[in-house]
């Protein structure tokens, strides 16, 4: 590791740049010409924003640009600056708190780095990690049961990051199937089931079968070691860039075009795509 010494100029730029934000996000939450709206805004209120920002951050990755990405990353800290000074008004905790907190526990999860811990490879880096947080799970509840950290990954992640999480920590039980051919026969097992209830049953009873068929294709995709997120993100991608090729080349309203002329764009679109 760097000394003190040899990252003390950039270290004392940076957190003057912070304490910049820190009294900017103050000036906005204050009673004596503040911001309205910022004066209005309650942790609950700002939820979808956090989430936004994060996507916008994730987007600006994906794209490489490097600018969007230290400008989403701002509007990601803001939000974090945000949510600590309003706690910090009510004498909840600080952005202090918040700093300490996450320092104490890299600290404490990276025992190869801060302590005399010898580790050979990412795998173990990933093990003891793992090993470590399940120590301090348990030591804030007498709870030692899976499913209750199963309900939080339900409850704080997106769907299909929320299935995959759950699929691997039960894995990592036990609960999971002898062979790829299991999950397979499982996924058709529930495919049959989807179809009968479109056709037969109610709209929450297609809602819950979809909604197995989905799991099942998420244990497909953790077998082969492929995230789902990024496939469905990929191919929304690919959907709009040959969409968008499509509405280039004709000359009237889609409407106006009969599905076999569409398709005969779409396939157009695609080759011309594959062909880049």
């Amino acid at each position: 590791m760097a000394s003190p010494a040899s990252q003390s100029p950039d270290r004392a730029s940076t957190l003057a740049a912070l304490q910049r934000l820190i009294e900017v996000v103050a000036q906005l939450r204050s009673p004596e010409g503040g911001c309205p709206w910022d004066l209005a805004q309650t942790p609950e209120s700002l939820m979808p924003y956090v989430i936004e920002e994060a996507y916008e951050v994730v987007d600006a990755i994906r794209q490489g640009n490097s600018s969007a990405i230290a400008d989403e990353l701002g509007d990601l800290l803001l939000q974090v600056v945000l949510h600590a000074q309003i706690a910090s008004e009510s004498g909840q905790f600080t952005l202090e708190t918040v700093a300490d907190h996450i320092s104490e526990k890299l600290i404490r999860r990276h025992p190869h780095v801060f302590g005399d811990i010898n580790v050979e490879n990412v795998d173990e880096v990933r093990q003891n990690w793992e090993q470590i947080k399940a120590v301090e799970e348990a030591e804030k509840t007498d709870d030692q049961r899976l499913s209750p950290r199963l309900s939080r990954y339900a409850r704080s992640l997106p769907p299909l990051m929320a299935g995959m999480k759950i699929s691997q920590k039960a894995a990592a039980v036990g609960f999971e199937w002898d062979s790829i051919e299991g999950v397979w026969e499982k996924f058709h097992e529930e495919l049959a089931e989807f179809h009968h209830a479109i056709a037969e049953e109610s709209k929450a009873r297609q809602q819950a079968e979809l909604g197995d068929v989905l799991f099942t294709l998420i244990n497909i995709a953790r077998w082969h070691d492929l995230d789902p997120s990024e496939a469905l993100q990929e191919t929304n991608r690919r959907f709009i860039q040959r969409f968008t090729q499509v509405e280039e080349a004709i000359d009237r309203p889609l409407s106006s075009y009969s599905l076999e002329e569409l398709e005969a764009f779409w396939q157009q679109a695609k080759a011309r795509l594959a062909g880049q």
